[in-house]
């Protein structure tokens, strides 16, 4: 899985994750609400540092630090420990200081590859490790970046010491032979030819080699493909050896825990690792240099397949330990925070762009600037290019206002605040930033720093460092604008591949290996969220939580795309898109400028059921994000002429969209399961998005939006008596008496055979693939057992029997998941995987095959348990994140199941036995009649880079 831990989540080249199953990263926000590395925020080592370092009592005592206790083992492993009561969970985390930083040419990539190798198992234990964490519960994942690698697992605090054991053990013993090697290889390449399919990772590259030359900085972080395969188990074994040492590690522990006990845990366990041999290399950061003063670079352009022109553009900054840092980081969010920022103002609300992002990078070793474009349709690249540089030109002329400073310094202290409210991210930001930096008190240091950037030198830094001299920039100009994918003949006879699955895993042999939970006395039961019911019928669900100074608002209209009529598929996202782009009183910029004054966001987006609504605020800014709620719901005016930018962007990113495999294969895959008299048949067209009018957005808002509609659940540092007032006062007084459409789901039978569709991108690397047909819904009796048998079928990537035979054993996907689509009506089952062209045949033969092994065998007692434990373990290790408990108790509302489920479903699932699991196993499995859709390159894929 690509992941970053970027504000703009925008650099596909920082950070490469080895996924360890939907457990984790599904659960969470699409965008994410991992930390934020100090690596990209700001560092600084504590020798030379811009920030001044307080003593330990200087620190306010509300500050992110103010709790944690450092101790370094006699091996030299630093330990940072944080108490946090709130919930029952924990987290561990083990972060190494290397990255791709520490590579040359000819080995690129080799971090990565072993990050991915860390996971075959010991030496004591010779078994896929990903197993372990889906037997704890524990939601797992690890990345390798430019500076860092890292390893993650946030389980239940009776399972604290047996993550400590797992880690430990595989610091010093992690198996490396040829064998394991060889089969991750494919695995890596899988995964780097994924990232392939993105041109604007392939621009990103170039621009970054060109930038870079010399520099390690320079190399993609996941390395090549030629690289890759001429690893050896030697080179990769002497790394291991090299960098994996507890003098170049932070052990992190965040969580429900008593810390003494935790250190005799950690010294136990940790402890007995031995301190590595010899120096470590580059320990310390080089000094910081002064930027040449390169001549004029002429643009990279890229003439590929794609469906949208890209510009990106790098310039070159200091590294950790300048002073400059905090001042660039408030530049940045002049230029790019939110909707009130110069560049979105400049070239996305102009026209130009349907897209513009950027971030500042300072690492260890040097630091860039980051800018990204997509053109909107007929728009040139020169043009846009010309007004990024004015844009620039202008920051340099004369300082930003007071109210662009302060807008700036507010979104990045609420960011600080706001991205650190689970414990996961809390025990990142602390790991980052003691890797990073040599001191983990380095953001609340870089908060007060911030606060004394002034307007001079926010100028002062756009003038040294965003000069035309010192930029990199690159075009991608695309050969295929018309966004219509190829074609290829269906071939089901090779789906019926002669392939004999391997034997599941024995839950009883990994059992003699997996570490005993520890007895807690500590549990903490599930607060239940009170519902409230409006006058007018809106119903609103509150759950005070104090442990951070945070508010989580979730939201439901009965809205959802599944109301569109295929002439105008498209509509209903538009108008939720266009929500926030004006009502009677204000108009969009104004509405951008209430929230983002206070650090505040709030957004709508259409899904195939209903729009989502989501928003985060400081809890002293609750009222104002409420107030604009309020305001957005019942006034929207839908002004024209956003309607048509809007508009524009949805054309791109429908060209973008026929144009990415996933996303493509995605769309062809429910069109040929669902009927088109069926709501889940019609996806957007050019033809059906620009029959939108504002006439008809006006009609389906007035139609759908109404308060009887709509569920809001409210998660944070509130006192609910006030909010209730607070609630009645915005929106008591919403009334709407039009009357609401109805629409109808019919019957959707299973396919006859095998049905199997490739649509062919040209210029595309990876392919993707998903198999399935019409599931479940949501009050299905057969839910929870159907749950479980997913659970060992492919809710793990690594331990349920498709990752382990497809992705482990034979190394043909980097990923493969299934799941149920349950919601209000049924949705699909489906299985997805990526795979290299030459391979997917043998995946989705190896794949049904180990579908009807299933449905002919059943599943065992011991795996039954053992998927019961891994729900269960992980349903409160989820919950303990504001943003995925705002998430389920909303949707367990608009699904009738009552406020007890958060509380009941960990038993629901305990009840389930074998004969129900086998029962639904012949209810609900059907590999002999399944949709099969594969979107990619064709059978031939065009080379790696």
């Amino acid at each position: 899985m690509l992941s970053t831990l970027l504000r703009r989540y925008g650099l596909p080249s920082l950070l490469f994750a080895l996924c360890l199953g939907a457990v984790l990263w599904s659960k969470l926000p699409a965008v994410g609400q991992t930390a934020i590395p100090s690596a990209v925020i700001a560092q600084t080592s504590p020798q030379n540092s811009p920030l001044p370092k307080p003593q330990p009592s200087a620190v306010p005592s509300e500050a992110l630090t103010a709790t944690v206790r450092k101790t370094v083992l006699d091996n030299g492993l630093t330990v940072l420990t944080k108490e946090v009561k709130t919930a029952p969970v924990v987290t561990v985390q083990v972060w190494y200081r290397v990255g791709s930083r520490n590579e040359t040419p000819g080995i690129s990539g080799i971090a990565h590859q072993l990050e991915h190798l860390m996971f075959k198992g010991t030496k004591a234990r010779p078994i896929q490790f990903g197993r372990f964490f889906s037997a704890l519960g524990s939601e797992s994942n690890a990345f390798t970046s430019y500076d860092q690698t890292a390893y993650f697992g946030t389980v239940e605090q009776d399972k604290l010491k047996a993550l400590l054991v797992l880690e430990a053990d595989r610091m010093q013993n992690a198996l490396i032979d040829e064998q394991q090697l060889t089969s991750e290889k494919r695995v890596v390449i899988s995964e780097l030819q994924g990232y392939e399919n993105n041109p604007g990772y392939r621009l990103g590259r170039s621009v970054m080699k060109a930038a870079f030359p010399k520099s390690p900085y320079g190399l993609p972080v996941g390395g090549t493909k030629a690289d890759v395969q001429a690893f050896t188990v030697e080179q990769v074994r002497a790394y291991y050896r090299k960098f994996y040492r507890p003098d170049n590690a932070t052990l992190v522990v965040v969580g429900n825990f008593q810390t003494d006990d935790t250190l005799a845990a950690v010294k136990e366990t940790f402890g007995a690792v031995p301190k590595g041999t010899g120096a470590l290399p580059d320990l310390e950061s080089p000094q910081p240099k002064v930027l040449p003063n390169p001549t004029k670079k002429a643009p990279i352009v890229l003439k590929e397949s794609g469906s949208a022109a890209l510009l990106n553009e790098v310039y070159p900054l200091p590294n950790v330990q300048h002073p400059d840092v905090p001042a660039l980081q408030v530049m940045d969010y002049v230029l790019t925070g939110g909707r009130s920022s110069r560049l979105y103002q400049s070239l996305v609300e102009s026209g130009l762009a349907s897209d513009a992002s950027g971030y500042a990078a300072n690492l260890i070793g040097a630091g860039w600037y980051e800018l990204s474009v997509t053109a909107a349709p007929g728009k040139e690249l020169t043009q846009i290019d010309t007004a990024l540089q004015k844009t620039l030109a202008d920051l340099r002329a004369q300082p930003v206002s007071q109210e662009e400073l302060e807008r700036a310094k507010t979104q990045l202290r609420a960011s600080i605040a706001l991205r650190n409210r689970d414990i996961t991210s809390q025990a990142q930001q602390l790991g980052d930033d003691q890797t990073s930096t040599g001191d983990y008190q380095f953001s609340d240091r870089l908060q007060a720093a911030i606060a004394t950037v002034t307007p001079a030198d926010v100028q002062r830094v756009a003038t040294t460092y965003l000069t035309p001299a010192n930029r990199t920039v690159g075009f991608f100009e695309p050969t295929q604008l018309d966004g219509k994918p190829g074609t290829s003949a269906s071939n089901p006879s090779q789906t019926m591949e002669n392939f004999s699955p391997g034997a599941p895993v024995d839950p009883a042999e990994l059992a003699k290996y997996l570490p005993k939970p520890t007895a807690s006395d500590q549990q903490v039961a599930q607060t239940l969220p009170e519902k409230l019911t409006l006058a007018n019928g809106l119903n609103v669900l509150l759950l005070p939580d104090r442990s951070t100074p945070t508010v989580t608002l979730s939201g439901y209209v009965n809205a959802g795309s599944a109301f569109d009529k295929a002439e105008t598929a498209g509509l209903a996202s538009l108008t939720a898109a266009n929500l926030m782009n004006g009502t009677k009183t204000r108009n969009a910029l104004a509405i951008a400028k209430t929230l983002e004054n206070r650090g505040a966001s709030l957004g709508f987006s259409a899904n195939r059921e209903g729009v989502s609504i989501s928003g985060n605020a400081l809890s002293a800014d609750l009222p104002t994000l409420l107030q604009v709620l309020s305001d957005v719901l019942q006034n929207a005016s839908f002004p024209e002429d956003e309607l048509a930018l809007s508009r524009q962007r949805a054309l791109t990113s429908l060209k973008l969209e026929l144009d990415t495999p996933a996303r493509l294969a995605r769309r062809i895959f429910q069109q040929t399961i669902y009927p088109e008299n069926h709501p889940f048949h019609s996806f957007p067209t050019e033809a059906s998005l620009k029959q939108v009018t504002r006439a008809t957005v006006m009609q389906f808002y007035q139609q759908r939006y109404h308060p009887d509609n709509t569920v809001i659940v409210l998660v944070g540092d509130f006192d609910s008596s006030q909010v209730r007032a607070l609630l009645n006062q915005e929106l008591g007084a919403w009334q709407d008496p039009t009357q609401a459409t109805t629409i109808e789901f019919p019957q959707v039978p299973l396919p006859k055979a095998i049905t199997r569709v490739n649509p062919v991108l040209p210029g595309k690397t990876q392919a993707i693939t998903y198999i399935g047909y019409n599931g479940i819904d949501r009050n299905d009796p057969q839910y929870y057992s159907a749950q479980v048998m997913n659970q060992i079928i492919g809710g793990d990537t690594l331990s349920s029997r498709l990752g382990t035979e497809i992705r482990d054993r034979q190394g043909l996907t980097y990923g493969i998941y299934s799941v149920f689509q349950a919601g209000i009506t049924s949705g699909p089952f489906m299985i997805s995987m990526q795979t290299a062209p030459e391979d997917t045949d043998k995946a989705i033969a190896s794949t049904l095959s180990l579908l009807k092994q299933l449905r002919d065998n059943g599943v065992t007692e011991a795996e039954v348990a053992a998927a019961k434990r891994s729900l269960t373990s992980s349903y409160p290790v989820a919950l303990a994140d504001p943003e995925s408990l705002s998430s389920e108790i909303l949707m367990d509302f608009v699904y009738g199941l009552g406020i007890n489920e958060i509380r009941d479903y960990t038993a629901k699932i305990d009840a389930v036995n074998l004969a129900q699991v086998n029962q639904t196993i012949q209810a609900l499995l059907h590999p002999d009649r399944v949709v099969v859709v594969t979107a990619g390159p064709g059978s031939t894929a065009s080379s790696q880079k």
